[in-house]
């Protein structure tokens, strides 16, 4: 009986260790292969480099927002690379909106590997190029998808934090798509049998942060989502302060949000908030 204890408990272990070495890619799968805007069905977009506070040269897609407009930056979910974006972004493309779609270090051609804290660093640069390109922060649209929500959520919560002492002020507006309270919560969720709440490095922690960002929020979830459990964003909307919008869609899953109009919910809240705040 003791032989057979010390197996399970080797062997679980074992199996615990394992997970804790090769978390990072369990969490992230890049494509490396980039297309480029025209084959992705976004002509209009253009190829920017900007560089990571920690000396990355990332490669980006930028479209300038008509007129007074504002811009949606737009952090993509853990899979593929921004190529796979085009056709999300195409209507805030023909609504006028500015996007970036914000390339991420070790995705589509970019070096580097990702990491919470890398990525924190890509979402900045971003912020920065929006600065170097004279649009004020009033005018940023903050959107986070799936595991982007994470970056979304800190970006604002930066800004928010440094407002008070900056002359171009905190971020207007946030959307999240099937976001998650944190990642540690995310992975329990699909490890129940292991500490996986403790074992991640990356942590994402968007619970602790959702009521101090001072900024609109938007938050869109699928009922039948089985990547990230939708309880999650309901938990991220009742933690965050007003103005906030949730919508929870009946028989949407994780990935497929778009095909139940999703993009019309949010080009409406854009509307809204940046005509009340502007």
């Amino acid at each position: 009986m003791f032989n057979f204890i010390a197996i399970v408990l080797g062997g679980y272990t074992a199996l615990v260790g394992g997970l804790y070495l090769v978390q990072r890619e369990l969490i992230y799968h890049p494509t490396r292969s980039l297309l480029s805007p025209e084959q992705s069905g976004v002509p209009e977009m253009k190829v920017v480099r900007l560089t990571t506070e920690d000396g990355i040269t990332l490669t980006s897609w930028y479209r300038p927002a008509q007129g007074s407009l504002p811009t949606i930056i737009y952090f993509q979910g853990n899979g593929g690379n921004i190529a796979g974006r085009g056709a999300k972004v195409r209507p805030y493309l023909d609504a006028g909106f500015g996007v970036l779609l914000a390339g991420y270090r070790g995705y589509g051609e970019n070096p580097g590997r990702p990491s919470e804290q890398g990525l924190y660093a890509d979402g900045r640069a971003h912020l920065d190029f929006l600065k170097n390109q004279k649009i004020p922060s009033k005018q940023w649209v903050m959107y986070g998808e799936s595991l982007g929500a994470g970056i979304a959520v800190q970006m604002a919560f930066e800004r928010a934090k440094d407002a008070p002492g900056q002359t171009d002020g905190a971020i207007a507006t946030v959307v999240l798509e099937a976001p998650f309270t944190s990642l540690g919560d995310a992975a329990q969720s699909h490890y129940p049998f292991v500490p996986a709440r403790y074992l991640v490095k990356d942590r994402f922690d968007s619970i602790t942060k959702i009521d101090k960002i001072k900024a609109a929020l938007l938050i869109v979830n699928g009922d039948r989502d089985g990547v990230i459990p939708s309880g999650q964003g309901r938990r991220l909307f009742n933690a965050a302060k007003e103005p906030k919008v949730g919508h929870w869609i009946a028989g949407a899953g994780h990935n497929n949000l778009y095909d139940f109009g999703v993009s019309r919910l949010v080009v409406d809240f854009i509307d809204r908030y940046h005509a009340t705040k502007n």
